[in-house]
């Protein structure tokens, strides 16, 4: 029989397709798993009302964010460790692995452990005994990466009161809360619905009848929020909390610590600009282009691509504000004014060659002073065709100006926030902030502890003079030799807050 060299070519093609395939396969069956826990029904220790209802209205929401949920309720010693294997067989390489815990949490020299329901009541010298029979927080984690989760996350809603305090006895060595999680390996977030020694509220007063606690009702709703990122989930449900919190004279913060390399998205990815543009209500065809930048907006570009009207960028300084002017197109000339009417004024050009043009480059920049009023200036080029563009309006605010250059000069020097002087003792300095506070609505500082647990006061944003410090403002705090660091969280204008920073003496 004829040999058919063309069969021997279409099966080897198959047997690589088909190599191909299964090369490629794990990457496609990347999923989303996650185990949600909650423990009401203590034996020997008090019991919970919400945890139940917490970890129910987690497994939903993480449902219909495309889960694969497992809930387990009143887990028992064994029934955890049986929950964990179920999950961990679940979990392959390259998934989004979601951990929730809401019941009973402890923490002993500075490791947490998750407590079953079967837990003793231990009293103190008996720490071992809550180790022994209790999960390690650390351990789940390390579960998680010896499966070769892509994306490990987890919550703990277990900051509570020290359940094994009772009346007339002396309570094991630890606390009712958890310990930050500073060491995270990369690819792991977690979240906790309380700082060091916070406890979390479940209700906000007797009226209150919600069936999860402050913390849970208010994570799971920002979770299913569309195109925020996991770092804006925990920041807007630390706000919210924190300010619920507040109503009733309680303190809870909920902290956060991140070792993710990307940014991660639950529902959907970041909203494209032109989105963002309807959402707030945007015209499609706006009349004016008006170039500027707002502290508390992201600039977007124009939504047609023959609109190239300029921005510009406010600095300022001792002497008043330096306004430079950024246009796409190559140049031969500006001018400017301020408002409608008026001559236009030359900025006069630089000792410089535009290799576009081969003539000289004109000057972007212009000076404004230091007490110059809100207004609109327009601005116009000459393009190398000689024909003159615009003239565009630029929106100046000198408060909005303000926040917004001394966000980006913060957040430029963020390794200068603080540092230390032996002086008489330890001293740690906060000038630097202090000396671009008017871009600052809080700052909070933890001596000693990852968490920033205390307000740092600053003085009053002054525009007309706003780097200049108050000859009575102390900008230092006096600390103990045994200090080692201070951790650092700013809470800008614009109501963003920034990463937690830590610096050590």
């Amino acid at each position: 029989m004829k040999s058919r060299p063309w069969l021997g070519n279409m099966v080897a093609a198959i047997g690589l397709a088909a190599s191909i395939l299964t090369l490629i396969a794990p990457a496609q069956a990347a999923k989303r798993v996650a185990l949600v826990i909650g423990n009401n029904d203590y034996k020997n220790v008090p019991k919970l009302q919400k945890a139940v209802n917490d970890a129910r209205t987690m497994g939903e929401t993480l449902k219909k964010l495309g889960f694969s949920v497992m809930v387990a309720e009143n887990q028992t010693r064994q029934a955890f460790s049986e929950t964990l294997l179920a999950f961990d067989k679940a979990v392959e390489p390259g998934d989004t692995a979601f951990f929730f815990y809401a019941g009973h949490g402890f923490e002993i020299a500075g490791q947490n452990f998750l407590l079953p329901t079967d837990v003793p009541a231990a009293t103190e010298g008996q720490e071992e005994l809550v180790r022994d029979a209790s999960v390690l927080a650390d351990r789940i984690i390390e579960r998680l990466q010896n499966k070769k989760a892509r994306t490990a996350i987890l919550v703990f809603d277990a900051c509570r009161n020290n359940p094994f305090e009772r009346s007339g006895t002396r309570a094991v060595a630890g606390s009712g809360g958890l310990a930050p999680m500073t060491q995270l390996p990369e690819g792991v977030f977690s979240v906790f619905s309380a700082g060091p020694r916070q406890t979390a509220l479940d209700r906000l007063s007797n009226s209150d009848d919600n069936p999860n606690s402050v913390f849970t009702r208010t994570f799971a709703r920002e979770l299913l929020q569309p195109g925020e990122n996991l770092v804006q989930v925990a920041q807007h449900t630390r706000r919210i909390v924190s300010e619920m919190a507040e109503t009733v004279s309680h303190k809870q913060i909920p902290v956060y610590f991140d070792q993710m390399v990307d940014d991660v998205f639950l529902n959907g990815a970041e909203k494209p600009q032109a989105d963002v543009a309807k959402d707030v209500g945007k015209s499609a065809e706006p009349q004016q282009q008006v170039a500027a930048l707002s502290p508390a907006v992201v600039p977007r570009p124009p939504k047609e691509d023959s609109v190239n009207a300029p921005i510009a960028m406010f600095s300022r300084h001792n002497g008043g504000w330096t306004v430079v002017f950024s246009i796409a197109d190559p140049t031969l000339g500006i001018s400017w004014r301020m408002g409608s009417a008026g001559d236009f004024r030359e900025t006069g050009f630089l000792d410089t060659l535009d290799s576009r043009t081969r003539k000289r480059m004109p000057n972007p920049s212009i000076e404004l002073a230091a007490d110059a009023p809100a207004a609109t200036i327009e601005m116009r080029y000459v393009d190398v065709s000689g024909n003159l563009q615009g003239p565009f309006p630029i929106r100046f605010d000198p408060e909005a100006a303000l926040i917004h250059d001394q966000r980006k000069i913060l957040d430029m020097t963020a390794t200068s926030w603080l540092s230390f002087r032996e002086f008489n003792g330890l001293l740690v300095y906060y000038t630097h902030l202090m000396s671009y506070r008017c871009a600052i609505r809080e700052v909070r500082i933890g001596i000693d502890t990852a968490v920033p647990d205390q307000v740092l006061k600053m003085p009053p944003c002054d525009i007309k003079d706003p780097s200049a410090i108050p000859y009575d403002a102390k900008p230092y705090l006096k600390l103990s030799p045994s200090n080692q660091f201070v951790s650092v969280e700013l809470t800008y204008r614009d109501g963003s807050v920034s990463e937690i920073r830590s610096f050590r003496r």
